[in-house]
């Protein structure tokens, strides 16, 4: 039974790929994950404030309008807040590179174009098969409009293509007012990949105190269903590959993923939860699974289920939305 995928012009063994989480900063969780069968991994990400905390740009971008809201400030970490440096971000790729023998993801966190991208070359040098870009952007600014907004994510990865010769994915949010358009624009700008969907994390609020409360509430596999839909809809539509993340946590995850499209399934959500070892169970769970249903290959389900291959492609789309609506029985509720 072959499960292999190809992931960015990565020959992988399968479609199973521990994303970018603090489980990654150790290189003996590391040699878990390959043992237990993850076919490449994402690293931690190195943010452009570790790299740089006076671009002006970053400040333009970050911190316009807190003049007015004092306690926004406090949204930002302070610099010795972040776990690790620049220098030793890329000792850790060395170090990963040399220890493991599936292919090393680097990952970088930034919102505005600068001298920082030059990290991107350096990581390459340090030894990493590809590289992740993480734009981690919330436009807040009411006067900015969506094309300057795109303009950030398009020039952010035309200065690393730039930069590095290996292969570059760019992690989206699923939040552009035309996300296939916009997604097309990136896939012709060079990019390898589009990993979606990114999750912003939200800010709490405490109504005793009067603070806002930083709050993490880790994925659940409900929350697949919308990278599962845009990737199924970009499937043969754009020539950069396609990872799913957020909601990956069973082999039915993984499946539906393969399914729509994606060439690689992303996790962290159910490794912090689980445990590393959870990637063996669902290895051999997605063994079983195509044994069962009698499938000689992953090649031979992907995008099986994506809009172009679909019998019922208006079912992604407006089409099916009052369907939907009215196939809920009110009756049911009551019973």
């Amino acid at each position: 039974m072959d499960l292999s995928t190809t992931y960015l012009g990565l020959k992988l063994k399968n479609p199973l790929v521990p994303s970018s989480s603090p489980l990654s900063r150790s290189l003996d969780n590391l040699r878990r994950m390959e043992d237990a069968g993850a076919a490449a991994v994402v690293l931690y990400s190195l943010f452009e404030e570790q790299i740089t905390l006076e671009s002006e740009l970053l400040d333009q971008y970050l911190t316009h309008g807190t003049e007015s809201y004092a306690e926004a400030l406090s949204y930002f970490p302070n610099a010795p807040e972040y776990q690790t440096g620049p220098d030793s971000y890329l000792e850790h790729v060395r170090r990963a590179k040399e220890a493991l023998d599936i292919p090393i993801i680097g990952s970088l966190n930034g919102v505005s174009t600068g001298g920082w991208i030059n990290y991107a070359r350096k990581i390459e040098q340090a030894g990493a098969d590809a590289l992740e870009l993480n734009v981690y952007y919330l436009p807040t600014d009411v006067n900015l409009g969506s094309a300057a907004v795109e303009q950030i994510y398009l020039d952010i990865l035309h200065d690393v293509k730039t930069a590095v010769s290996i292969p570059v994915a760019i992690k989206l949010n699923p939040y552009f007012s035309a996300m296939a358009n916009m997604a097309r624009r990136l896939s012709d700008a060079g990019a390898d990949g589009l990993v979606l969907f990114n999750r912003f994390y939200q800010p709490d609020l405490d109504p005793v105190n009067l603070e806002i409360v930083p709050h993490l509430v880790l994925s659940n596999s409900h929350e697949l269903r919308l990278p599962l839909r845009w990737i199924a809809i970009l499937y043969g539509r754009i020539s950069a590959d396609l990872a799913l993340t957020t909601g990956v946590h069973t082999v039915q995850d993984v499946v539906k993923g393969v399914m729509a499209g994606a060439s690689a399934t992303m996790m962290a959500s159910e490794l912090l939860q689980r445990g590393v070892g959870r990637l063996g169970e669902i290895l051999a769970d997605l063994r079983r699974w195509l044994e069962e249903y009698e499938y000689d290959s992953l090649a031979q389900m992907k995008g099986s289920l994506s809009q172009i291959n679909c019998a019922e492609p208006a079912a992604f789309e407006r089409a099916n939305y009052m369907r939907v609506l009215s196939s809920f029985s009110v009756r049911e509720v009551y019973n």
